[in-house]
């Protein structure tokens, strides 16, 4: 056989191309309504499913189905036992022949908000018995859970999302074409924490403060007034620039590198007025460069 004949060979064993999704996170942080979101634009969404058995299932799916499943999602949580959650990494290993395009989201919410979820539903808790309580059941679904975390391409905090919310997220970072990096920019005020699934993030607290404007203090980034106010000052201007510079030399660098999701995080004391203004601004500018960009505010 020629090395031609041969490469033709390999050519048509190859998989085809296949986006694999693995959904985790911890119960009640929204991984069910997220696979939900999925198999509504198309995905073959198969939840709980044991870490050992997720290279068979891609195996099984995109080679020996007719016609192969290109878009698959698996719902991989903590009602995996210890043992099969260690083994996270070695079936990562096993799917690197398949060639996949491999993204691992990760959700999570802060315990206070895990436990008022689960009050208000009155769901149980898979990791609760009459030895656990609910509260231990969700520190420990943390640590069982941990190499998926560490392992995240992205990651999504809940906390502040409502079901409607979570579902427009998934589908503007995941569900829409990709091509390339997905950029999301999002505000946020310091006072109420750093959002945690940031990669990078910027401190706009020293830029002149419109909420000591009595004017302008109802009034967010989004306001007339408030853009009039912050486009007028040098060190706004300055801090954009500098901001845009740095995004333009090193995102290209992480997209070079497969990144699949980048989300830069823009920080004032409220998060209503400069951290709103800057994170519009850097929006704009990237969305010719990154077609897949969005802005979000999370305490707007």
């Amino acid at each position: 056989m020629t090395e031609q004949q041969t490469a033709d060979s390999q050519g048509d064993n190859q998989t085809p191309s296949v986006h694999l999704i693995i959904m985790s996170g911890r119960s009640g942080s929204g991984k069910t309504t997220a696979l939900h979101v999925l198999e509504d634009i198309g995905y073959y969404c198969v939840d709980n499913l044991p870490v050992t058995l997720l290279p068979a299932l891609a195996l099984q799916l995109t080679l020996e189905a007719t016609p192969p499943i290109t878009k698959i999602a698996a719902g991989i949580d903590a009602r995996n036992n210890q043992s099969q959650l260690l083994k996270f990494e070695e079936a990562l290993e096993a799917l690197k022949p398949l060639n996949m395009n491999i993204d691992i989201i990760y959700l999570d919410a802060d315990n206070n908000t895990l436990l008022q979820r689960f009050s208000e539903t009155r769901r149980k808790h898979p990791g609760t018995n009459a030895d656990i309580s609910l509260s231990e059941a969700i520190e420990r679904e943390q640590e069982l859970l941990d190499p998926i975390a560490r392992a995240a391409d992205l990651k999504i905090e809940t906390s502040s999302l409502n079901l409607h919310d979570l579902r427009d997220l998934i589908q503007q970072r995941i569900g829409s074409k990709r091509q390339g990096m997905s950029l999301l920019f999002k505000s946020f005020g310091f006072k109420y924490g750093i959002p945690v699934d940031a990669d990078l993030v910027f401190d706009a607290r020293c830029l002149p403060n419109p909420y000591w404007v009595p004017e302008l203090r109802s009034q967010s980034g989004l306001d007339q007034g408030v853009i009039n106010f912050l486009g007028n000052e040098p060190s706004v201007k300055a801090m954009q620039e500098d901001i845009i510079s740095f995004l333009d030399n090193w995102l290209p660098r992480f997209a070079a590198n497969n990144r699949s999701y980048m989300t830069v995080a823009i920080g004032c004391t409220g998060g209503h007025h400069r951290s709103v203004y800057i994170t519009e601004a850097l929006q704009k500018h990237f969305e010719n460069t990154f077609t897949n960009s969005q802005a979000r505010h999370r305490d707007l």
